[in-house]
């Protein structure tokens, strides 16, 4: 195995997030192998670009590039070639054949992928929110949240709302913990009907909190497995759900799949979506 990490310049007029994908796609292939990436996002010039191919000569890098004008992906080439640099031009052949194929010319327009998908936005949008506020790390995000996730560790409040995430929910969570009031927003929410709790039989959570333990190297008698505790904790769940009067969705034996769908359905029947 070689001992280089080679460097490649990712070039792009918009993110340049293709071009990365692309890349580490292929570096995957060479066990062990390491690769330094710089990119070089929004790239609008040609002064820029020949910047960058003698930035690459330097370093003995390699470009690989996403540029759609062609006054960019010219020049690019031009300097390439000037400077003996090697390039990959990513997207240009897909184009070129499409082009062949529809039988007209494309818009040759910079980012148009993500201008044309707002999801992608809402997206990204949405998975920032769940990472921000999750397990009650900011109750200021509880007004904003499209959906709330309340329950006891381990129901599967995180993988839940990243899922839902996904799908373009902005999703908070929060854990019930008997020692630790649930913060006073969650009772003054405008709109309370986005509050979805979850609850698990006592014996499956044991069975997940006993695997988690073991995983952490830890003894899977400790306090928090033990069916005393995970009995409390259920007890004080239910109590507070029940003040919240918010619907509770039994997550044992469901998937993250199947738990997400079941909570877009209570939401959008009761007219919050």
């Amino acid at each position: 195995m070689s001992d280089k990490n080679p460097v490649v310049y990712l070039v792009s007029d918009s993110v340049g997030e293709t071009a990365e994908t692309v890349v580490r796609a292929a570096a995957s292939q060479f066990d062990g192998a390491h690769i330094q990436l710089r990119r070089f996002a929004h790239i609008d010039s040609v002064g820029s670009v020949e910047e960058i191919v003698r930035r690459a000569e330097l370093e003995g890098a390699i470009i690989a590039f996403t540029l759609i004008l062609p006054e960019l992906r010219t020049a690019l080439r031009e300097q390439a070639a000037q400077y003996r640099v090697e390039v990959v031009d990513i997207m240009g052949p897909m184009v070129e054949a499409l082009e062949k194929v529809y039988g007209f010319a494309p818009h040759l327009k910079a980012g148009l992928v993500h201008q044309l998908d707002a999801d992608y936005f809402r997206r990204v949008d949405a998975i920032e929110f769940a990472v921000k506020y999750d397990d009650g790390r900011d109750p200021r995000g509880l007004e904003k949240a499209d959906i709330i996730i309340v329950g006891v560790s381990r129901t599967s409040k995180t993988p839940l709302s990243m899922y839902l995430a996904h799908k373009r929910m902005r999703v908070a969570n929060v854990p019930l913990v008997p020692e630790i009031a649930p913060p006073e927003e969650l009772f003054r929410l405008e709109n309370p009907h986005r509050i979805v709790g979850l609850t698990i039989r006592p014996e499956e959570l044991n069975r997940i909190r006993q695997a988690r333990l073991q995983a952490l190297g830890l003894t899977p008698d400790a306090s928090y497995a033990s069916p005393e505790r995970i009995e409390l904790e259920l007890k004080y769940a239910d109590e507070v759900m029940k003040r919240l009067g918010c619907p509770i969705i039994d997550v044992s034996d469901r998937a993250v799949e199947e738990t997400a769908l079941l909570v877009l359905d209570l939401v959008h029947r009761q007219g919050q979506l």
